[in-house]
């Protein structure tokens, strides 16, 4: 990892941090907005760490980007929760063959940047 590449990751870290720190629920119910830092802390712990031992660049690069989609996101729509993602038309392929492997093709393809750290539900 580059120098710059640290400070960045650095920086995001913080930003996340702070955004915790400050973060007001959109219902304006305290417990809610508790709930809601503590996610928000928790999901970046997890994810820093998870990510920490990574060494490739693109993967790094691919990372940043993500983090930084989900913290415009958040602010934007004031849900530190990631949004839904939808099935393709004709999403929903028989449990065998050609056209399940078709279809998982296409579902980790249409993949939001946002999400790409989650597992397939």
């Amino acid at each position: 990892m580059t120098a710059s590449t640290r400070r960045t990751v650095l920086s995001l870290y913080m930003r996340v941090f702070r955004i915790a720190r400050s973060w007001h629920a959109q219902s304006g119910v305290t417990s809610d907005a508790e709930t809601e830092r503590k996610y928000i802390l928790q999901e970046a712990r997890t994810l820093f760490r998870q990510n920490q031992q990574l060494t490739d660049q693109e993967s790094i690069k691919r990372c940043i980007e993500e983090c930084e989609a989900r913290i415009e996101i958040g602010l934007h729509y004031r849900n530190p929760y990631p949004r839904p993602t939808y099935l393709p038309p004709m999403g929903l392929a028989t449990q065998k063959g050609r056209k399940l492997k078709a279809q998982q093709r296409l579902r980790k393809q249409a993949k939001p940047v946002y999400l790409q750290s989650h597992d397939e539900t």
